[in-house]
């Protein structure tokens, strides 16, 4: 059931990524003048998610010292709940245009519904993980180590 899991995280990266480079664009004209802090939050969500991304998948492979699962649940959690907050607040500034062709218009929409599908995605990791956490927390000993009875 957890082999589908790391294609959910290339997909979610990939996602990010997508988002990274539409935000740039959207706050690319922005210079050094005032942003509009949902333009920014999506913006930083991308680049947290691609860190929570290498830290979800690569540390259990390659640093297995420094991942626990606990911490990537609540990661996830966190991740999940930027995405939908972020794509909230820039749906609700950038309002329902028509967009007649403008790529600029485009591109915030497109983010905004990448912003949408990538909370699906950590909604449904959240879930997951969260099950196999509670399950893996309850009371069955006999997979432990057996007590000694000796001779």
């Amino acid at each position: 059931m957890r082999a589908f899991v790391p294609i959910v995280h290339a997909v979610a990266a990939v996602f990010a990524i997508i988002v990274m480079g539409l935000m740039s664009y959207i706050v690319s004209p922005f210079n050094h003048s005032w942003t509009p802090s949902s333009l920014s939050f999506m913006l930083f969500t991308s680049i947290w998610t691609l860190l929570v991304l290498a830290y979800i998948a690569l540390s259990p492979i390659y640093l297995a010292s420094i991942f626990h699962a606990i911490v990537a649940l609540i990661l996830e959690w966190i991740t999940m709940i930027f995405w939908f907050g972020g794509s909230i607040a820039l749906a609700v500034y950038w309002g329902a245009p028509s967009c007649g062709g403008d790529t600029y218009c485009g591109s915030a929409e497109a983010a905004i519904a990448f912003g949408f599908f990538l909370w699906v995605l950590f909604a449904f990791l959240v879930v997951l993980n969260s099950i196999e956490f509670v399950r893996g927390r309850g009371g069955d000993t006999s997979t432990g180590p057996k007590p000694y009875v000796g001779a």
